[in-house]
């Protein structure tokens, strides 16, 4: 194996399949990157058995070849290199010599052959989807997909894919989040995927907003490509709770507000609330919302601050943290809040957003505490 490459090349490729590698293994090879000189280019790859990640970057081929090479010592190597042609020559004996200027380099690899081939995912009659509507539903859904091993089902994000829209849902029980966007000519049949939120930031990471992504699945694997990367995730089996029922569709009263003014309040209130519950009661009438915290053995904290709302009075609480996430991803400066009673679910939704999409959040209510 034989190439020659440039630093920039080399680290761009590094950067975009080191993090598909794990920090801790019981499989050495797993801790390695696959380094593949082929006549179309070099091709890294590297995998933590549940994703995987390949791409091709431009090399002068001189020699083809393969080996396994330590991910972190070539990141960190490459990463101190001037900015210069990096040679590359391999032996039968997984050896690497890299050099670069006056700076030389050997590394012991692990034999290609050691390491995990990837998923068999055939991407005839595959979806296509452009990556800017793709990152567009990962980054506003993704977050609230639940981090808790008790309900693994809950751990992955809700991928509903049809032939003129996508839809995306996450929830962790608490807080919910689901945006609708129509496409174009998308090709392959509906389906419905829960994929690991892990396996959607790569793709929102690694593709360019003008890049069409082609979308293919095996009967557990989801496979993504675009532009020589490749992405492939295990999917997370299970059917996926009835979201539908736990959307309030009778919510009368509503509170319209600005998003920048209502997260300050809460983060202010924040301060003296629970580090268990973030408890933070909301109290609406006559144009106003008044927010006030009650901890014992710390103290207490109260605002107002001025909204439109329209409907009955209304006390209700909330974990403070789940509405501020909620807050934090909506795309407009000015939000709406719609409510029922103190024990049912409160929607929060963007006001004057100019998009086609349509997104949706739902916070679960506290108890009030008398």
């Amino acid at each position: 194996m034989k190439f020659t490459i440039t630093r920039e090349k080399l680290h761009e490729g590094l950067g975009a399949v080191a993090a598909s590698v794990p920090s801790k293994t019981t499989l050495p090879v797993l801790s390695n990157i696959l380094v593949e000189a082929t006549k179309d280019g070099l091709r890294l790859s590297g995998t933590d058995l549940d994703i995987a990640v390949s791409t091709v970057i431009p090399a002068q081929v001189d020699q083809e070849g393969a080996t396994t090479l330590p991910a972190r010592k070539l990141v960190d190597i490459v990463r101190e290199l001037p900015s210069a042609a990096i040679r590359f020559t391999g032996s039968g004996e997984q050896r690497v010599q890299i050099e670069c200027g006056r700076s030389r380099f050997k590394l012991l690899g692990l034999s290609r052959d050691e390491f995990p081939a990837f998923p068999a995912v055939k991407f005839d009659g595959a979806w296509k989807v452009a990556a800017k509507d793709l990152q567009k539903l990962i980054g506003h859904v993704a977050f609230a997909a639940s981090t808790e091993e008790s309900r693994p089902i809950l751990n992955g994000v809700l991928w509903e894919l049809r032939s003129d829209r996508m839809r995306m849902v996450a929830t962790n029980g608490h807080r919910l989040a689901r945006m609708d966007l129509p496409i174009k000519g998308g090709g392959g049949s509906q389906a419905d995927l829960i994929v690991p939120p892990k396996a959607l930031e790569q793709i929102r990471r690694l593709y360019g907003p003008d890049d069409e992504i082609e979308i293919a699945r095996s009967d557990n694997h989801l496979g993504f490509r675009s532009a020589g990367t490749q992405v492939y995730t295990r999917l997370i089996e299970g059917p996926y709770p009835n979201y539908e029922q736990v959307i309030p569709r009778e919510n009368d009263k509503i509170m319209t507000a600005d998003k920048g003014a209502l997260a300050a309040a809460l983060r202010r209130m924040s301060i003296v609330a629970s580090d268990q519950t973030h408890r933070i009661r909301m109290a609406f009438a006559n144009g106003t919302c008044k927010l006030s915290v009650t901890t014992p053995d710390l103290g207490e904290a109260q605002e107002e601050m001025t909204v439109a709302y329209d409907g009955d009075p209304l006390e209700i609480a909330f974990n403070a943290s789940y509405v501020l996430e909620v807050l934090k991803f909506m795309p407009t400066d000015e939000v709406r809040l719609s409510f029922k009673t103190p024990e049912r679910a409160s929607t929060c939704e963007p006001v004057g957003w100019d998009d086609p999409a349509t997104y949706l959040t739902l916070v679960m209510p506290l108890r009030l505490l008398d």
